[in-house]
Order: C-alpha cells, then structure tokens, then sequence
C-alpha cells in the first residue's frame, strides 16, 4: 500500500450518475436546524483509516484519538519487512505528531488505547485485502500514491484499482458506512479560472485507461527486449565497465534495461495525462479514482463525501505548529532555494500558490464525516478563493526570511539566496540545456586527466554541480504546471459547512482558509520547521573509514592491488626498468621511442580489456631470458620497486599481519617483479609467461587476473582455505577491481580513478589516499651531456 506522505496534492474527483453538474451551489441542509457538534456526531462511532502511517493518516489518527470520545478506530497497515503491523503503529505512536496525546496519556494511556480503541488489519489496497469489520459508520481513504511521475501501471493500480477494491470490501463486510475520500484539487485537470467543487465533467473511460495502463508495463518490457536496444545497452556498459569483466557488463546492461523501463512507463504516464488533459498521472488516476469510486459507491448505496485538498503543507496549530513528516512538494525547493541552489525556477508570478496548511485538511474532513449526506458531494479545501497566495507573493515572503535567518554553510559562513526574475519556462529552460551540456563537456574532461587527489576533487565538484542541474531539473518538470497554474478553486461548500457549525466546533476544529496570515506562516510557522534540521545540524557525516579488527576465529583475508595501489608503476614502467638496466645508455631513447610508437595500440586495448592489453604487451618479452630477468630485477630492479612502495601500504599491511590476517597480493605484474615484494604477504598471485629452453615465449602461462577474475579466484581461495570474506578487506584503485572490492565485507578504495571514486561514494566505502616516493634510481638515469 503507498501511503500518503507530507507536502502532497490531495485530491481526486468524478461525477456520480444522478449528480448536479451545474454551478456549485450551497447545500440547503447545510446550516438548518441546531447542528450536533462535531465530537457528538462522531462519538463512539468504528471508523477504518488507511494511509495511517503516511502524512496525513497520522495527523487525522491524532486528531480522532485526542478529540473524539470513545471512537474506536480500524487501521490498515502491511507489515514492512520483519516488523508486524502492530509494531508499526506502536512506532508510529511515538512520533512528534502524537506528542500531546502521549502528554495528556502517559505511557499506559497509550497502551490502553492500542488495546481498546485501535484494531489493526493487516492489508494493502494494491494487493489482498482482510475481510473488514461489519459495522463501520465512516471510512477515510487517505492511502495514495502520491509520486507525480510514477511508471504509469503503478499508479493506476493504487490510485484507481486500490480505491475500488478497498470499496468493494467495505460493501462486501455489509457496512454502509459514510465513505469519506481523500482526493485533489487538481483533479481538475489542465484549467484556467475558477473552477468550482461539482464532479468533474470528462467522458474519460476510466476500465479503458486503466487496462491500458496495466498493459504498457507488459508492452515496454517486450519493447526494451528488442535486440536494437540491447545492442545499444550493451555497447554503452561496455563502453563505461568492459575492463571489469564481462559479467559486469551484463550486469550493467540489465540494470541500463530496467532504468529504460522504468523511465518509459514514467513518459508513458505523463503524456498519456497530458493528452487527456491533466498535467501529470497522478491527477489523472486521482480524477479517474473518483469516477471509478462514485459508480461503486452509487451501486451500493454507500454515501460518498470527496475532499479535495490543495497542496498540503505543515500545521498551523494542531497537533503542533510546523509539524510535517518529510518533505514532498514545497520544502526540498524550499531548502534548495535557502542554500543558494535553485538560481531560478519556472512560474507565473502573479499565478496563485494554493497551499493548505494539514490541520485545516483533517478538521475538514471530521466536520463532512460528522453529517449526514444523501448522495455524492464534493469540497475544495483550499486558500486561493479567499485567501490567495501569489507565487511571487511566497517567494518574497521565503526570500525575506532567509535573509533574517540564513541557512548555514558547514565552515564557510551562511549561504547566499538568489533572486529570480521569473523569466519563464522557455528561458529556464534554456539556462538548464546550457547548463546539462556544460557539465558533460566537464565529465568528459575530468574522465580523462591523469589520476590524482586534484582530480577526485574537481570530479566531487562536477557532480555536486550535476546533482544540483538535475534537482532543478526535475522540479521544474513536475511542478511547472502547478506553479504556472491560472486558476482558483472555490471553496463555497466548505466554507458554509464551517459556518454551519456550533460555535465550540468552530473554535477547536478551524478550516476557514481565511484565518491563514501568510507572513506569520511562512515566515513563523513552516520556514522554520523544514529548515530546523539544516539550521541546528548534528556533527558532520563521518567519511567511512577502515576498521582493522583483530581476528577472533577462523581466516581473515587482507587483499592488495599492486600497480597504482601500493606501488606506484605499471607494467610498461617496469619494463623500461628492465631494458634500459640491461642496454647500453646510447640505446635508451631508441628503446623509449619504440615503447611510444606502440602505446596507443596498447592504451586502445586497456580500454577495452585489461586482458587483452597484458596478453599485447607481454609478447614484447618474447626470447628474453629468464635467468638474465630475474638478475635484472635482484641488481636493478628491486630496489627501485622499493622504493615506490606507499608507506601508507606498508603500515596497512603490518596492521593486518598484527591483527592475525592473512596478507594476499594480486596483480597482473610479472612473477619475476614482485618477488622483492614477498616478505610482504602471505600469498602472492602474480601474472607467469610460458618458458622454453629457458627463455619467455611471450604467451601467458594462464589468463591473467584481471577484473572479475580476481573476484572468482578471491571467491575459490577463501572456500578452500575457509576464510570469510564478509570478514575480509580488499583495496584497489582501479575501476576494472571493483568486482573484487564487491566479493568483500570491507572494501577500500584506495587512490582510486575517478569512476572507482564516484562508486566508492555512492556505496560509502573508505577511500584513502596513500602516497607515493617517486623518481628513478640514479643507476638508470641518463647522464646529463653538457651541450
């Protein structure tokens, strides 16, 4: 079940049979006679809530428990996890919206209450529903998704499909009660002008778009299956991961199939809506729900109420000024905004912002559920009639208390708004094409400079400048329609409800949008709830970091990368070690000359396959004696490679040695290069040539260990010497060694490229930076021939 969360449209909307489509007109038996109170009216009565543990369920299950006597309330709640549905609502008891009932309660109260007053079903509307109660008096329907751009099946299947199953149980159970639905505002669709509370006037199918719906999900997935479109998956991971191996490029070409999917049906959604004449999917399966929810209601006689909020924002008073849980429309932009990110944002400035503060919503709803109703209607629960807020209006009043009360900027003084000029779509628009292709060009600049701590740098900067094009980015798209709206809901209905009140309901349960003072609640009330967190932050995130823990039993592995990782060399550098020890120093620069020509033939294999480039260049010791190798390295060699060895490796490695951890180096260098290096490990799996007549073939003895090779051989080694490697540590630097840093519990990146970099911050994985001595032994330098 998708429960409502904080900040969402509400609403939903369609005609019943015999219902009045002509002007909204104040119902007569509104204000006739002396009207019971609202606790009176609902007193004592069984009532089902769904969405209880979203943002509007808890704060209407406050308000039932805290202001009505003796209700006794149903909760529809699924288990999450391994966490039962009644552990669920004793958690959700203890959130601040239950603050005052847990003062006035006390501990046992609120015990008392879960045993007496509270039944919880375990259920969801999207899948089996339990067989409910027999005497229900009201039902609040507050489950929705409330996402605007959700895969387009998803949507259908809670908002249009949930709703009609969890009514056709109420009428199985054979209640009558009075169906209070939760829908939107907006389910008017893409309007202009005044649009008043009546049901909605669309000759959309509702079975039609919804089995269509349904049915795109299977049709996107046949589609994304054809071989053009895997071919195009496949070149692109293996363009970005072929030097991991090749299960990694079908990994990630499945993951690039699934994210194709996701994003169709999204689209699918979306122009679906708006071809219909709604904005996004989500109002449209909101309005087609209550066309769907009327017929239902109409064929079993249940009387049907639909509220329909506007944009529903923190409380104004109840259960306590500011209280809102998440964040889902205004707030991240307003957080955005007050941190400098948003320069600037689509919207008509004299358009009208209809936010609804969430206490007005639910006094609303137990003012409709308290009377009686014959026959279908419908209420606006909004500000724009009487009370507008114009978007310029909001952003003056935002700006103005950032500028009194300026977020914090974590060791760098406050931040800085912005000021918008409101330019339009268009030009925002613009801004953010030129923008999306400023850091690709970036991304692609930073990919390619040489490996360094300057490099991860600019690469964290990139992506925090990605990240905040890509914020705006989709903020635009899925609130431009409501932030460029022309158009005011009415709210007559609702407004002669209130005033048909006692005069005790309209002191304790206030939905008059009137009584709203913009200033004091953006400025006293809602600002300061949903920036407390930014403005009074706890310490700072700890950066992951490596936890060397002594071995208690059984076999810990510590795993090493060479080249880049405790050495700085590779095998072309090796090499030249090697070639320029043995010739006569007039041969250098012919034996350098010759190693460049070929490197772009070899840098052109690297990226494809490290593999493959290994396998290339190691034909180069093609008759090259292994005796005289192996002297080179002893005499020339091996204080060299020493040399380069990272301190900071160095004391990793004795740190595991001390915590009883067995040391295991794997690297694609020749065996011959790293045996100065075995007093070092435990174990060393190095690349070995063919040898005949005691010189190299130039063929490797067995493929070498690149990639997910190392994963597997990693993966057989710890079985055979029973180690756990949920237990065990592996560092590299390279992206082609992240299916080995994957095979471990403690993985390390360690001076790692930049791809390697972005997944070890996305995975939280430590990243250290160990440094290198550099240089070449005075042995193999040339001598400096005065000119």
């Amino acid at each position: 079940m998708v429960e409502t969360g904080p900040g969402e449209l509400e609403g939903g909307g369609r005609p019943s049979p015999d219902a009045d489509r002509g002007a909204e007109r104040p119902d007569p038996s509104i204000g006739s006679g002396e009207p019971p109170t609202i606790r009176g009216a609902l007193r004592g009565t069984r009532v089902l809530v769904t969405g209880v543990t979203g943002f509007l369920g808890q704060a209407l299950l406050e308000r039932l428990l805290f202001d009505i006597p003796d209700v006794r309330v149903v909760v529809l709640i699924r288990a999450r996890g391994s966490q039962e549905p009644r552990a669920r609502l004793e958690e959700l008891l203890g959130r601040p919206c239950f603050t005052r009932l847990r003062d006035r309660e006390g501990a046992e109260g609120i015990r008392r209450l879960l045993d007496e007053r509270i039944e919880v079903l375990e259920g969801d509307v999207e899948g089996e529903l339990p067989p409910l109660p027999g005497d229900l008096d009201v039902v609040f329907h507050c489950a929705a998704s409330v996402e605007f751009d959700p895969p387009i099946d998803e949507a259908f299947r809670t908002n249009v499909l949930g709703a009609r199953a969890l009514y056709e149980a109420v009428a199985a159970s054979d209640s009558r009660p009075h169906v209070v639905h939760v829908s939107t505002a907006y389910v008017a669709g893409v309007a202009k002008g005044v649009v008043p509370g009546t049901p909605l006037e669309h000759d959309v199918d509702w079975r039609e778009e919804t089995e269509a719906a349904i049915s795109a999900r299977r049709a996107v997935e046949s589609q994304s299956r054809k071989p053009e479109l895997l071919d195009r998956f496949m070149a692109r991971a293996r363009r970005d991961h072929g030097r991991a191996g090749p299960k990694v490029v079908a990994e990630h070409a499945e993951e690039a199939r699934r994210e194709w999917v996701r994003k169709r049906l999204v689209q699918y959604g979306r122009a679906r809506a708006q071809t219909l004449g709604w904005p996004d999917v989500y109002t449209l399966t909101k309005a087609l729900g209550e066309r769907a929810v009327e017929e239902l209601c109409a064929e079993h006689s249940l009387p049907l109420s639909v509220v329909r909020p506007s944009i529903v924002e923190s409380a104004l008073q109840v259960p306590l000024p500011g209280w809102i849980e998440g964040f889902k429309m205004a707030e991240p932009i307003i957080l955005a905004f007050g941190r400098g990110a948003i320069p600037e944002f689509p919207g008509i400035p004299e358009g009208i912002l209809d936010l609804i503060p969430i206490d007005l919503v639910v006094a609303a709803m137990l003012a409709i559920a308290a009377r009686g109703v014959a026959t279908a209607e419908y209420f606006h629960v909004c500000s724009g009639s009487r009370n507008p807020l114009t978007f310029l209006r909001n952003y003056e009043l935002v700006r103005d208390y950032f500028h009194r009360h300026p977020l914090p900027e974590r060791g760098r003084g406050f931040f800085d708004v912005p000021v918008w000029r409101f330019p339009g779509r268009r030009r925002v628009e613009q801004k953010l094409r030129a923008g999306e292709r400023l850091m690709d060009a970036a991304d692609s600049v930073v990919s390619r400079l040489p490996r360094s701590s300057r490099t991860r740098k600019l690469a964290r900067d990139v992506d925090r400048f990605r990240g905040r094009l890509e914020f705006v980015r989709r903020y635009a798209d899925l609130y431009g329609a409501y932030v460029e709206a022309e158009v005011i809901y009415t709210d007559e209905r609702t407004l002669a409800l209130y005033e048909s009140l006692a005069e005790e309901d309209r002191r304790d349960f206030v939905f008059d949008a009137a009584v709203i003072d913009w200033r004091h609640y953006l400025q006293d009330v809602h600002c300061p709830a949903v920036t407390m967190a930014l403005r009074f932050p706890g310490p700072a995130r700890a950066e992951p970091t490596v936890r060397v823990r002594p071995r208690e039993n059984g076999v810990v592995l510590a795993v090493f990368d060479m080249e880049g990782t405790i050495v700085s060399s590779n095998v072309v550098e090796a090499y030249l070690w090697l070639r320029l020890a043995e010739l006569p120093r007039e041969q250098w620069a012919g034996q350098v000359a010759s190693v460049a020509r070929a490197m772009p033939s070899y840098l052109s294999a690297e990226r494809r396959d490290r593999g493959e480039f290994l396998r290339s260049f190691y034909r180069r010791y093609e008759g090259a004696s292994v005796e005289g190798v192996d002297e080179l390295v002893r005499e020339h060699v091996a204080e060299l490679l020493l040399q380069r060895v990272a301190p900071g490796a160095v004391r990793r490695i004795r740190q595991h040695h001390a915590a009883g951890h067995r040391t295991v180096l794997i690297t694609g260098a020749l065996q011959a290069f790293v045996e100065p290096l075995r007093p070092l490990f435990d174990e060393i799996v190095a690349a070995e040539l063919g040898v005949r007549d005691g010189r190299y073939t130039g063929f490797l003895a067995s493929p070498p260990l690149v990639g997910e090779a190392r994963a597997a051989w990693l993966r057989r080694y710890a079985a055979r010497e029973g180690a756990d490697l949920a237990l065990s540590y592996a560092y590299a630097d390279s992206h082609t060694d992240l299916p080995l840093l994957r095979a471990v519990g403690n993985p390390v990146a360690v001076n790692p490229d930049v791809s390697l970099h972005r997944a070890a911050r996305r995975r939280r994985w430590p990243v250290e930076e160990w440094e290198h001595t550099r240089g070449t032994l005075r042995v193999l330098v040339p001598e400096v021939v005065p000119s």
